[in-house]
Order: structure tokens, then sequence, then C-alpha cells
């Protein structure tokens, strides 16, 4: 195992611009620049009030950037940060890994590492995989659980290590089957990547609850590429060109069958890079000429745009009614984030008796949907279902 080059902090900061624009978010749902920068910001993450993201530093390296904007009038700012590159972090409540490149340049191999932030005032840096000579790229967390893609390009395999005690981290092998499995999304104990093995790109889950023996299925194996999965408890959502465009799709697993598949967006124009958050779906869309970032309500069945702007946003993130992504409104790439509006983020608090389709109001649907099983009876035996 290799170890950190070191790390360097910013401190607790306070800018003005941060926190009008947090003001504001809380008061009118709008967009705010997160922690502007002359720099470039990239590929954000969220969870709850943590943000994170690559910026770009001197001589081509990019440094993690952690934000906690729980107190807009004390935003904690750290940096994370050496003479190699950190970059691609996801953040769990007090945990954010990243990968960081070992070596000179062409000689080196990207490793995985992990910064326990609970000790604000002297965040932890772990080293979580290092095999020498292997590229681990790509990680997510979730809770104790660490997962990323390991290997080299035409033989990516997904691999996982438990950071219960950070310093010790336990690694296992969650999915090596040939060819590529890549880009792992985590929750609890499913993870889900997308994989190549019969040719084009499909989506896969795997139950890691055994470590030793995960239970691997297919989520999505279709005509054409599904790609770039995300998950929230048991639904998980891609993005699918199999119609001959990328749309968003998501499917159920729960249960034991074959896992439940709808559609979420199918617009003739783009949508990519997904994410999910309880009952929040977002996601990148071009169908006004330029990337907005869009989102759809699992409950209400409604989509909503979120961003606006004709600059380009991209690679959206969602924790609860927090959204995040990198926007180009200023000439560079920023990250910027806002709170979704009581209507768009609207939860399902008091399922109504005779909802029967899930979208808590009883209407003609529902009506519908009781009518096509009128006077059907599931007793046994069937003559107790005479009247």
């Amino acid at each position: 195992m290799k170890r950190s080059g070191g790390i360097s902090a910013a401190g607790v900061m306070v800018v003005g611009i941060v926190l009008t624009g947090l003001v504001a978010a809380a008061a009118t749902a709008a967009e705010f620049a997160v922690f502007p920068a002359t720099a470039g910001q990239e590929y954000p993450d969220i969870d709850g009030t943590v943000i994170v993201w690559q910026q770009s530093a001197a001589g081509g390296d990019y440094d993690v950037h952690v934000v906690d904007i729980n107190d807009p009038c004390q935003v904690w700012h750290h940096v994370i940060g050496n003479t190699s590159r950190q970059q691609r972090p996801a953040v769990c409540a007090d945990s954010v890994v990243w990968q960081e490149y070992f070596g000179e340049t062409g000689s080196g191999d990207w490793d995985i590492m992990l910064a326990d932030i609970s000790d604000r005032d002297a965040p932890a840096i772990y080293p979580v995989s290092g095999i020498i000579g292997n590229d681990e790229v790509m990680p997510a967390i979730y809770g104790n659980t660490v997962v990323w893609q390991d290997g080299a390009s035409g033989d990516y395999d997904i691999y996982g290590a438990d950071v219960t005690y950070p310093d010790i981290p336990m690694e296992f092998a969650v999915s090596i089957p040939l060819y590529n499995q890549q880009t792992p999304a985590i929750y609890d104990r499913t993870v889900v990547w997308e994989d190549d093995y019969f040719v084009d790109w499909d989506i896969y889950a795997a139950d890691i609850r055994l470590r030793n023996k995960p239970t691997e299925k297919a989520v999505a194996a279709f005509a054409g590429d599904q790609r770039n999965p995300a998950i929230w408890g048991d639904i998980v959502v891609w993005q699918d060109d199999g119609f001959g465009d990328w749309d968003i799709r998501g499917a159920n697993l729960s249960g034991d069958g074959e896992p439940v598949e709808f559609a979420i967006v199918s617009d003739p124009a783009g949508q990519e890079n997904p994410d999910i958050s309880g009952h929040i779906v977002v996601w990148q869309d071009n169908r006004h000429g330029n990337w907005d970032i869009y989102g759809y309500n699992l409950t209400t069945r409604r989509e909503f745009r979120i961003t606006s702007h004709s600059a380009s946003q991209i690679n959206p993130a969602v924790s609860g009614n927090r959204v995040v992504w990198q926007d180009n409104r200023s000439g560079r790439w920023n990250i910027y984030a806002t709170v979704l509006d009581a209507v768009d983020a609207a939860a399902c608090t008091a399922p109504p008796a005779g909802d029967v389709n899930g979208d808590c109001r009883v209407d003609f649907n529902d009506f519908g949907l009781m009518a096509l099983s009128w006077l059907d009876c599931g007793m046994e035996p069937a003559a107790a279902c005479e009247p």
C-alpha cells in the first residue's frame, strides 16, 4: 500500500458572495455559486450540507475541495492537495474519498484515498487501495463501504473495501469477470455498475452482504447502451440509448423477481449523467440547445426544470432537496447549487387509502386500475369467492 503525500488546509473561511447565495437559496430556491474561484471546479458530489469537487491547481494539478454549508455565517472550507493529482471525489457523512495519482505522469498509477473530516480542525487521511501498477479510480462511498473501478482498460473490475477501521481497510472483490465493469455506485449493501460483458453496456448489481460471495444480477441488459448508474434504496437510475438517443430510465430492485424497469424521461434531446436521492432524480438535459439541469419527482411523477441559464450546467448531484452541478456561466467551470422548492420536492407523508398506483393522490387512474380487477378473488379454495 502507498501513502498519501500530505494534506493542506484552507481552514475556515467566510466569503460574502457565498453567504449571499446561501441566504437567497434558503428563501427563494435561487441558484448560487458554492465557493466561486478563478480556477476550474468540476465533478461535484453532495451529502447533506457537505459538498466536494475537484479544482484545478498550478501545473495541471487537481486538488479536492470540501465545504460544509450547514452554517451560512461560518462556511467551513478545506483543501485536500499536494503535488500529486486528487480527482473525482465522493462524500458520505464525514467521509470523503477520491482517486489520487502517485508517481511521475506516465509511470505512476491511481489509488483510492479517504479523508475522515469528523474533526473539522484536523481531518485524517487514509489509503484505501493502492496496488502498485494498478489503477483504482471512480470511487463511491456509502456508510463504511467504498467501491471503485480497478485494473486496466479492457478489463476493469469492481472492488470494494470495508473502512469501518480506516487505518486497516478490508478489501474484497465485487465483480471480476472478463471485459469491463466500471463506474460503480453504492447504496447500503447494493453496488451497481456498467458492464460490457455482452459487447454493449449494461447495468448490473450485486448484493455484498456476504463479502466473500456477492450475489450478482442484471438490472438492465437491453439493446443499446445503459450507462452511468446511480442508486438510492431499491431504485437504480441510468442513461439509456436503446431508443436512439440518451434517455433516463430506472428500475426497482425490491422483491425476488426481475427488476421492474420504468421510464423517467424520454425527450428527443439528450439526457445524461443521472443521480438520485430519495424520490428525486436529477440529470443534465440539452433539449434547449445547451445543457441544463432537470429533475423528476418519483412520488408525484412530475418533471421540473432546475436551471435555465444560457450557459451549460452539467454533472449534477442531489442530496435531499439540495442539488449541485458544474456551471460555466462565468466563462469557467464553477460549482453551483440550489434548494428545490416545496412543490418540486414534495413527498407523500399521508398516502390516501384509495391510492392504487402510488402517486399519493386518488383519481381516475386509480379507478381504472381497480376496474381492471373488479370482482377478482384470490381466496383458496375458489369456492370461498362465491357471494
